[in-house]
């Protein structure tokens, strides 16, 4: 086997990328801290079509050297906005029509390998900080909740590998 050179690889340019059809998903950051996790979902996101990347309160914003290690220019292909808070975000969200859902551990989540898409829906996906992760202010207002079932001793993922989990099963659900 061959591997493939980036030139193989077929990849648009970043105003290819614009023109591209998105996935109805957007992603809201509450509060992550690490610029490196902010620029992993840049990444992801221009991985999986997604259209656009909420950033609130404490979020790095590009241009940022640490966010575009990650990133690696990923932050120019993906549609991203900054709100001061996460609770202004989601309503601004659900005012556009998105169903907003919280990737956390909640009572009466659903979990990620029961979870079904559906066509025609829009979806808000809120990621939580770190260490607190979603705030409760922010999942007592949402629609719903996805969790990703875990059986080690942690029940924990870096945010940024959730975000890939459930990106990857949404581009697979809706692509």
């Amino acid at each position: 086997m061959r591997k493939l050179l980036n030139e193989e690889l077929g990849r648009p340019t970043v105003e290819e990328c614009a023109k591209l059809q998105k996935l109805p998903v957007a992603i809201i950051l509450d509060n992550v801290r690490s610029a490196q996790n902010v620029g992993s979902f840049f990444r992801t996101a221009d991985a999986f079509g997604i259209e656009r990347i909420e950033l609130c309160g404490i979020c790095t914003t590009p241009p940022n050297r640490e966010l575009h290690k990650t990133a690696l220019g990923s932050e120019l292909s993906v549609e991203w906005h900054y709100h001061p808070t996460t609770i202004e975000c989601v309503a601004q969200l659900r005012n556009e029509g998105y169903r907003i859902l919280a990737i956390e551990q909640i009572e009466g989540a659903t979990m990620l390998d029961t979870f079904r898409a559906k066509s025609g829906v829009k979806y808000a996906l809120i990621f939580g900080n770190e260490v607190y992760g979603v705030d409760q202010s922010v999942a007592d207002v949402v629609d719903g909740a996805i969790e990703i079932p875990q059986v080690g001793i942690k029940h924990s993922l870096n945010v940024s590998v959730s975000a890939g989990v459930i990106m990857w099963e949404l581009f697979r659900q809706l692509k």
